[in-house]
């Protein structure tokens, strides 16, 4: 049953990624060159409405949370690599797979490209877990405990934070 959420969830995701028109290169590549915000804005609203989602379903006790240890190390170097793929590429992994499915085939090099970093990491994952994969961990935190605030007092200040931005965005033709 888990698996057909998970289907139900990416189609849905996979949808209103193209009806945002996310998957596009020209959006892809205006958003790494900060002259279009139509990604951000999408990922942003996306973020906000998982956070409050989420924690109102935490609250409710219909769901219980799963935090990963934050390593900062890994974080860094995941986001590296990944920066790297969607510069060189023009697609990011989500974007890609629905580039493909619009018929876009060069998004075919991107999705290799996945598949043998993937492989990569499972060959020297062994050598990381000893290694980067222990530096900077912090354990499994969240911002509202870091901050020692409650989180529904914070995420009133990331809404009003993302509506600010997404307004200053649209006054500057982003």
């Amino acid at each position: 049953m888990m698996l057909l959420y998970g289907l139900i969830t990416g189609v849905i995701f996979g949808f209103l990624l193209q009806k945002a028109r996310v998957i596009r290169y020209d959006k892809q590549l205006g958003a790494l060159r900060l002259m279009d915000m139509t990604i951000v804005k999408f990922m942003f609203s996306t973020i906000l409405v998982a956070m409050v989602g989420t924690y109102l379903l935490k609250d409710l006790g219909l769901v219980k949370l799963s935090i990963k240890p934050t390593v900062l190390g890994a974080v860094i170097l995941g986001g590296l690599i990944f920066g790297i793929g969607w510069g060189l590429l023009g697609y990011c992994p989500g974007t890609s797979a629905g580039a493909l499915g619009e018929g876009r085939f060069d998004a075919i090099w991107g999705i290799l490209g996945m598949l043998v970093g993937a492989g990569l990491y499972a060959e020297v994952y062994p050598a990381m877990k000893k290694t980067v994969l222990t530096w900077g961990n912090l354990g499994k935190i969240t911002f509202p405990q870091v901050l020692g605030l409650n989180h529904w007092v914070l995420i009133p200040f990331f809404v009003i934070g993302g509506l600010i931005l997404f307004w200053w965005f649209e006054k500057k033709g982003l």
